[in-house]
């Protein structure tokens, strides 16, 4: 029996995941729409402390300022009534057929301005609800063929964008960060800021990219054959992992977000041992939401939205047990340690070693037995049965 969720679990949904008719392109929706006061108060009945959205997924595109200000005051309501608080906000840049060249990078100079008013105004939203985050993903920040795009421009005009953001954010002493979230491709052939380090290198440039970090998401990243969890501790080690889009992918192919686990589960429980129980030698932590970015099946009713929702939260705590259990087991301390894993920690110079005395050292190379250490056994293979053997409960 998996216990219920609390509000030290911190768990999130997108109000777009629940709220997804499962309209493709192949497909006609197989879902009613989703009123999002209706998936607020759904989704406080499961557990869930926040909630995330879009603009559009409140606020129909197009609605004018009195239709705005009443439909916010009814989804406010419902926030009050239930205690789910907004965590992220993020802005649809790329439903509406004038983002079919991007937004901030789009050839067309009057829809990169629409975009970044639109931006900007649901910055003012996030602030209101007292957001701490505002991912920024740029799924039609791309193209199809090279020749279509001045690519030394378009990173000009993402970076241009971000940091217009970023700046609005400093000048209205908002407390908020960005988060970017890298994708490979879908919708776009080819998306700019494929992966985190991609993303990394951006942020890097930017006159404001102190409040600029991560939102990584699971199958973003295994689409492109990457491994998620290398990619957190990654943006950790950056001090840059801001925000988490957790679901589920199943190799590479296109973006499924399936139920968290429900695709590489062996990879999921690797991810929740970083998240809950950190490095193994110490280091940064995520302290941030537990965020869901799923999509129910097209195969499910709304009877089957609300389990997957809760499927969700159920194999995130059931992965937080055995991280814990297998974090805590000593014959798991004692394999780290027979791995090598704790001294991988040291720094390769001792302290205060200068480079002349390192390369004057004989016993750091002309006197080392490299077949001895050629030989040398790290006992991986048993290291990760227990962590399989943990996952699975059989500890």
């Amino acid at each position: 029996m998996v216990r219920k969720p609390t509000p030290e679990d911190k768990f999130s949904f997108g109000l777009w995941t629940v709220g997804w008719a499962a309209r493709d392109q192949f497909g006609d929706a197989t879902r009613p729409e989703l009123d999002p006061v209706e998936s607020v108060h759904k989704l406080a009945e499961l557990g869930a402390s926040f909630v995330t959205f879009h603009d559009d997924d409140v606020v129909p595109f197009g609605s004018d300022a009195a239709e705005r200000d009443r439909i916010l005051d009814r989804f406010k309501g419902a926030l009050s009534e239930t205690g789910i608080a907004v965590e992220m906000v993020t802005t649809n840049t790329f439903s509406h057929p004038m983002f079919k060249d991007g937004a901030f990078t789009s050839n067309d100079r009057t829809v990169r301005r629409f975009a970044l008013r639109k931006i900007l105004r649901n910055v003012d939203l996030a602030a209101e609800l007292d957001a701490k985050t505002f991912v920024m993903w740029g799924g039609r920040e791309g193209a199809e063929y090279d020749a279509s795009k001045d690519l030394w421009a378009a990173h000009q005009r993402y970076a241009e964008g971000i940091d217009t953001v970023a700046g609005y954010i400093k000048s209205k002493g908002y407390d908020l960060k960005i988060a970017l979230e890298p994708k490979p491709n879908e919708p776009r052939g080819d998306i700019l800021l494929p992966t985190i380090g991609h993303a990394l290198a951006l942020i890097d440039r930017l006159e404001n990219g102190d409040i600029v970090g991560l939102n990584p998401e699971v199958g973003h990243e295994q689409m492109a054959g990457l491994n998620y969890t290398t990619g957190l501790a990654q943006a950790l080690w950056c001090e840059k992992l801001f925000h988490i889009d957790l679901n589920g992918q199943r190799s590479i192919k296109y973006d499924q977000d399936l139920v968290f686990g429900h695709g590489d589960l062996f990879s999921a429980f690797a991810t929740v041992d970083l998240l809950e129980n950190g490095f193994p030698s110490g280091g940064p932590r995520y302290t941030g939401p537990i965020h869901f970015d799923y999509k129910p099946s097209r195969t499910e009713g709304m009877e089957g939205v609300w389990e997957s929702a809760a499927a969700n939260m159920a194999t995130y705590i059931l992965l937080k047990e055995r991280a814990l259990a297998f974090r805590a087991d000593p014959e798991v301390q004692e394999a780290l340690q027979a791995a090598g894993v704790f001294d991988l920690a040291q720094p390769t110079l001792d302290e205060g070693e200068s480079l002349e005395s390192f390369l004057s050292n004989r016993a750091a190379f002309e006197d080392v037995d490299v077949d001895a250490l050629g030989a040398r056994e790290y006992h991986f293979v048993r290291l990760n049965q227990l962590a399989l053997e943990h996952a699975l409960g059989a500890r």
